[in-house]
């Protein structure tokens, strides 16, 4: 790698850091930079994107803990019951071609988007008392298809992961971000062995990029724990994330 190509990963991976840790679909700043920039054909890119995920997350993980904001006794269902659904969805895509499955999440952003949009104060409340009491009975189910989702398709599962945990699980938004975060630490180091066994990751791209999420999703988190407005930012920055992937999946 050149000098320059070091600056580019470490630059791309902090932004997508930052947008990860907030929000979600970070992968397409990176994934676009593997494939366009650095050329690397689809399957080593995917693979290669990867450890940048799993640095970034546990990163977050971590940063979140130090300010005293993982509470895994609390949300340990939340947790638990969408790793169970990724070893059932997981085992799908090995079984299921999933292309059919990639229409349904184009007109999924559109409907989430619009829920987003039309009443912004599920997105940013703020009592978790509040939020324990008022869980939809329909909260463990539908953890559990997000988890067989994420081990099946797992595209655009951050966003995903974000709207269940606040619109039915009641949690506020940096709730649901620590949660998403927990659960793709579990998904990702799984895919990391899987890519590594498979001779799929370009270290020296996927470590430069896995610098600069590490960093991104650090400081984010640190930013998410301390100030009272992080929500509000989170909630506009998933917006922008979802018109993105709206604009990625319909018009490229």
């Amino acid at each position: 790698m050149t000098i320059f190509e070091v600056f580019v990963s470490i630059g791309a991976g902090l932004v997508a850091g930052i947008i990860n840790t907030l929000a979600g679909n970070g992968s397409a700043i990176t994934l676009a930079v593997l494939l366009e920039f650095f050329g690397l054909p689809a399957h080593l890119a995917n693979g290669t994107n990867r450890v940048g995920v799993l640095a970034q997350s546990a990163a977050a993980v971590l940063s979140f803990k130090k300010e005293g904001r993982l509470n895994t006794k609390q949300d340990r269902e939340s947790i638990l019951i969408p790793l169970l659904g990724a070893v059932l969805g997981i085992y799908l895509a090995i079984v299921i071609s999933a292309e059919g499955f990639v229409n349904v999440y184009k007109y999924l952003l559109v409907a989430m988007l619009v829920v987003i949009l039309v009443n912004p104060r599920r997105w940013l409340h703020q009592n978790p008392l509040e939020a324990k009491r008022s869980k939809s009975k329909w909260a463990w189910p539908i953890y559990f298809l997000l988890g067989v989702y994420a081990g099946f398709i797992q595209m655009g599962m951050g966003i995903i992961a974000l709207a269940v945990f606040v619109l039915l699980g009641r949690k506020n938004l940096i709730t649901a971000n620590i949660l998403k975060s927990v659960i793709i630490v579990v998904l990702t180091f799984m895919a990391v062995a899987v890519f590594y066994w498979k001779g799929m990751i370009h270290w020296g791209y996927g470590l430069t990029i896995g610098l600069g999420q590490m960093a991104g999703g650090w400081f984010t988190a640190r930013f998410a724990s301390r100030h009272s407005r992080a929500g509000l930012v989170a909630y506009y920055i998933l917006i922008l994330c979802i018109l993105g992937a709206i604009y990625s999946v319909f018009f490229r």
